[in-house]
């Protein structure tokens, strides 16, 4: 780069020639040829320092700046795919925690409902168990009562006629001869309503 600012700088100064000429008569020294070798001199020894100075200090820390900045990103590139590769990692980790979860939820919830449907049904067949026995013992009553019912029902029927016997007449009567028609009544009437 250094090379190309020298080479241009002189390569305009010749094709600047005739306007060197033109301005020599006008009164500016560092247009006079005459001059021209020194100038040349100390401007092959100033970009000479200048290219020495760049190239000898500030090139080489700009050099090892870049190369820094360039392992660093390097560095830092190693360090971000370590760092996805681990979070894919514990990504799939995650996952496969999460389905064995799901299962085990699964299996729990059918573990749970197998066993809350037997106890259920346990339940249902005692209750089943206890009514049926509810309903013979209801049945054996409503039995005992039927068959209880008619010789209640002529003990009532003998008390009332002769408590109504005795308002009517005004005496005693004998309660065999009520209890020997209310028993003929009854049988008549008993298998109209028992079926006996």
């Amino acid at each position: 780069m250094i090379k190309k600012i020298i080479f241009q700088s002189v390569f305009f100064s010749f094709l600047s020639l005739e306007k060197v000429f033109a301005a020599e008569s006008g009164g500016m020294p560092q247009l006079n040829p005459e001059f021209w070798i020194s100038q040349i001199f100390w401007l092959t020894i100033t970009f000479g320092i200048l290219y020495l100075v760049l190239s000898k200090l500030i090139l080489p820390k700009i050099s090892a700046n870049l190369e820094s900045r360039k392992s660093q990103i390097s560095d830092n590139i190693e360090a971000a795919d370590k760092q996805r590769d681990e979070s894919d990692a514990k990504l799939k980790e995650y996952e496969e925690i999460i389905s064995k979860s799901k299962n085990e939820a699964k299996n729990i919830y059918n573990q749970s409902r197998e066993k809350a449907l037997k106890e259920i049904n346990a339940k249902r067949d005692i209750l089943d168990k206890q009514i049926d026995e509810e309903i013979k013992k209801a049945e054996d009553e409503i039995n005992q009562l039927r068959k209880d019912a008619p010789t209640k029902i002529n003990k009532i029927a003998i008390e009332t006629a002769s408590e109504l016997t005795k308002k009517l007449i005004g005496a005693e009567v004998n309660n065999s001869s009520i209890s020997a028609i209310v028993d003929d009544l009854s049988k008549r009437n008993g298998e109209k309503y028992y079926g006996n």
